[in-house]
């Protein structure tokens, strides 16, 4: 029995995944999706399978229920010889990614939809490059990520990736980076030197499932090669100039490592929304609430009140300035994206409602 799909254990499946499989179907992982379908690896190997019409209405319903790369899938075998997408089994985790808040004089605008970028991870693996010395990490994106990433219930890990072309400067990095990211292990990593490639490795022991997340040209097809120790992944260079990355990767794939452990590689990510989110940025600003628990005012907004620790750190230097601008920031949209699903639900609710109506009254109408 190899990874490839012949003993479903190397790609995580147990008993009690297997308690929630519907009766008459088999199995399987996504690998892949496109519209409708999903390349999916069961015991007997790798299948195009198309989505069976309960599954398609569930997403009709809740674009959340779409098949994602990762989820653990239930097949039905059909007469003519193929499989069929009949379920989704219920996900222990999800990479969900809201509609981008827009700030504009009338305040926060966007989409409020959720997109389930990644499904049952363990690892979520924010690679930020170093590009060369005069660069400066982008700490709010890694922030944002990293509130993504607790939402799921996975466990978060940046990476500072190409972290040979910085040389001295690296500590400092790191150090800036530690700062954005308290309480999560970080390591520098360059898959040219291979210098922390085997601590990345080592999260993925056994069958645990990483998902790799960052800007276009963060390494990450380069990393997911390293890890596999063959190239398994398209790979460019940054564009020469500004530094930029090329999109390589234009699609989420699940890829079993030879080694053990399983990687999702992403596109590069231009824009995260926040969705349904609860505890992700408190989280990932435990060092603001720490100090908020200090204020004087249990209800302290942090503004001008008196007696407010949190900008005490901030006349003290303890707390940067660009952090505290960063934690409002995500505040008010993880508020907004929460205001905006409440009334999608409600406005779900009272379509339904309507239906119910409408059928009632045309069952009774004399």
């Amino acid at each position: 029995m190899t990874a490839s799909g012949h003993d479903l254990s190397f790609l995580g499946w147990d008993d009690s995944l297997a308690a929630g499989l519907p009766g008459g179907t088999v199995p399987a992982r996504v690998a892949r999706v496109d519209r409708g379908t999903a390349d999916v690896i069961a015991a007997d190997g790798h299948h195009h399978a198309r989505y069976a019409a309960p599954l398609r209405r569930a997403v009709a319903a809740d674009p959340v229920a779409l098949p994602c790369v990762g989820d653990w899938a239930a097949l039905t075998w059909l007469p003519e010889g193929r499989y069929e997408l009949e379920a989704i089994l219920p996900r222990r985790t999800a990479f969900v990614r809201g509609g981008v808040a827009r700030v504009s004089r009338e305040g926060l605008s966007g989409d409020s939809q959720g997109q389930v970028l990644a499904a049952n991870v363990d690892v979520v693996f924010v690679a930020e490059p170093a590009l060369h010395a005069t660069d400066f990490a982008d700490l709010g994106r890694i922030e944002r990520l990293l509130a993504l990433a607790w939402e799921s219930g996975a466990s978060p890990v940046v990476l500072v990736t190409k972290a040979d072309l910085v040389g001295e400067h690296l500590p400092s990095l790191l150090q800036d980076v530690a700062a954005a990211a308290p309480g999560v292990e970080l390591h520098a990593v360059s898959s040219i030197t291979g210098e922390g490639v085997e601590l990345v490795r080592a999260h993925l022991a056994g069958s645990r499932t990483a998902v790799i997340l960052g800007a276009s040209g963060a390494g990450k097809s380069t990393l997911v090669n390293a890890l596999a120790g063959e190239q398994v992944m398209e790979t460019q260079q940054v564009r020469a100039g500004d530094g930029r990355g090329r999109h390589t990767t234009v699609h989420r794939e699940l890829i079993p490592l030879t080694g053990g452990g399983l990687v999702i590689d992403t596109p590069g990510i231009r824009r995260v929304g926040l969705y349904d989110m609860s505890q992700g940025v408190d989280l990932v600003f435990s060092d603001i609430e720490d100090l908020a628990e200090q204020c004087r005012f249990s209800d302290c907004a942090h503004e001008s009140e008196p007696g407010c620790a949190v900008l005490a750190a901030l006349e003290s230097g303890e707390l940067p300035e660009r952090r505290l601008q960063s934690w409002r920031k995500l505040q008010r949209e993880a508020a907004w994206m929460a205001r905006r699903g409440d009334a999608r639900l409600q406005a779900e609710a009272t379509r339904q409602w309507k239906i119910i109506h409408k059928s009632v009254r045309g069952r009774y109408r004399p």
